[in-house]
């Protein structure tokens, strides 16, 4: 096997608390750790909740920044002149950046910003209607997490886009949809298989882990994964659902110097 170059994405997902501010620092400390990429999330969410979810309770009041959930969710949603700022302010410091898409309408709003790829969660990957838009109105890299997908749901994402000849553009993703994931439930394995079984037909194989700690992601690598993505947060502690399973900034530094130091070794002599 030929071990490339790693590609790491640093996940900011809501951890920026809505406040674009915190989300520049964020993206200073990630081009210091020398990560790849700066990964936000974009969502309309009167079109990716239901009426009920949106009307919801937080499930979890210390965590909530706003009632009911949508309000939320609201509150930690950038707008599309907002990731304009983001790109243009990453991309001036030698940073790649992209952003998750939950919906049709942010997938065309993300697709107007043409960064290098966009990412589809585990969540959104049997939205087919999102899924061709991606392929037919978008020129880039997409990137798939498969969690919670079933092998024959896995089939049908990839047998979709080369109905038109476009699955050279997809990264498929282990993952396990837990937050967070305990090791027995990392299921690592599952880089070997989806490289066995799509390798061929797609562009390449990545890792998203929500687990704790950085070893996890070696493994991941020498079993084949070219993509990294993982959460990342200032502080643990801050307020916020994902910051408990984020890496900090010294774990970020960490994962892309260990990564990286591991390409180096995977030689003969």
């Amino acid at each position: 096997m030929k071990y490339n170059e790693p590609n790491i994405a640093a996940e900011i997902c809501c951890n920026h608390q809505g406040d674009i501010l915190i989300a520049k620092k964020m993206i200073n400390v990630a081009v210091e750790a020398k990560v790849t990429v700066i990964k936000f999330q974009k969502r309309n969410n009167r079109e990716f909740l239901t009426s009920d979810q949106f009307t919801a309770a937080h499930p979890n009041k210390m965590h909530s920044f706003g009632e009911p959930y949508g309000i939320h969710r609201e509150f930690l949603e950038f707008t599309l002149a907002e990731h304009v700022e983001l790109k243009k302010y990453a991309e001036s410091l030698g940073i790649l950046y992209a952003s998750s898409v939950f919906d049709i309408l942010s997938a065309n709003d993300i697709i107007s910003l043409n960064p290098q790829y966009i990412k589809v969660p585990s969540a959104c990957n049997n939205n087919f209607d999102m899924l061709r838009v991606l392929r037919d109105n978008y020129e880039g890299g997409v990137h798939i997490s498969f969690g919670m997908t079933t092998k024959l749901e896995e089939e049908e994402i990839v047998k979709l886009f080369e109905k038109k000849n476009q699955a050279h553009r997809l990264v498929l993703y282990a993952c396990t949809s837990g937050y967070p994931v305990p090791f027995d439930d990392v299921c690592l394995l599952e880089i070997v298989r989806l490289r066995e079984t799509f390798i061929d037909r797609v562009d390449k194989i990545g890792f998203s882990g929500h687990h704790h700690g950085i070893a996890v992601d070696i493994a991941a690598y020498t079993l084949g994964a070219e993509w990294f993505e993982r959460h990342f947060t200032m502080d643990r502690i801050w307020k916020g659902t994902d910051q408990v399973f984020s890496l900090e900034p010294t774990g970020m530094r960490k994962l892309v110097r260990d990564l990286r130091a591991v390409q180096k070794a995977l030689t003969f002599k």
